[in-house]
């Protein structure tokens, strides 16, 4: 998420055990909202622990933030609440030379962020974090009604078995 969150450490200064606490501002709050096209985030913090060896730096933790989305059928604002873990791996970026080997992704490697050698960015990390537990489709209480004034059918009435309930209570019998 760029700088909208920028907490960068030292890789040199980080000791196992490290904890690490973020608050954003009201600046950043904002910067971030608008950067995820998101109504307003109230509240932004992340709590984390660190460890280090050599140049990979572990950092585990919980995101915090209280925030407004907009609905995507009303536009109503939709409150949302996060609370999530992360287990984040920073390590130096890959060398360039090596990008035509093909590399096979476990589990373990999604949530690896690359750094320069010298410093991580904690608060970026935990931006794109938060950026991911967002919900995608936030509905508001009258999203349903909405929909149905519109002339959209819910899923069950859109749904493969739909029209099978049709025929039958269309009076077939047999």
């Amino acid at each position: 998420m760029s700088d909208d969150f920028a907490h960068r450490l030292r890789i040199e200064q980080i000791r196992d055990g490290d904890r690490v606490d973020l608050v954003a501002s009201e600046a950043e709050r904002r910067a971030a909202a608008e950067r995820l096209g998101i109504e307003r985030i109230a509240r932004l913090e992340a709590h984390a622990v660190l460890s280090r060896k050599g140049l990979a730096v572990e950092a585990h933790g919980r995101v915090l933030a209280s925030l407004e989305q907009s609905c995507v059928v009303t536009g109503d604002p939709v409150p949302a609440h996060v609370d999530e873990p992360f287990d984040l791996l920073f390590m130096p970026e890959p060398e360039v030379g090596r990008s035509e080997e093909e590399v096979e992704l476990g589990s373990a490697d999604c949530d690896l962020v690359f750094h320069d050698g010298s410093t991580i960015d904690l608060g970026a990390a935990i931006a794109d974090t938060l950026a991911l537990s967002l919900d995608p489709y936030p509905r508001s209480a009258g999203a349903e009604a909405a929909l149905k004034e519109a002339g959209v059918m819910s899923e069950g009435e859109a749904g493969p078995f739909a029209a099978l309930a049709a025929l039958r209570k269309g009076g077939d019998t047999t």
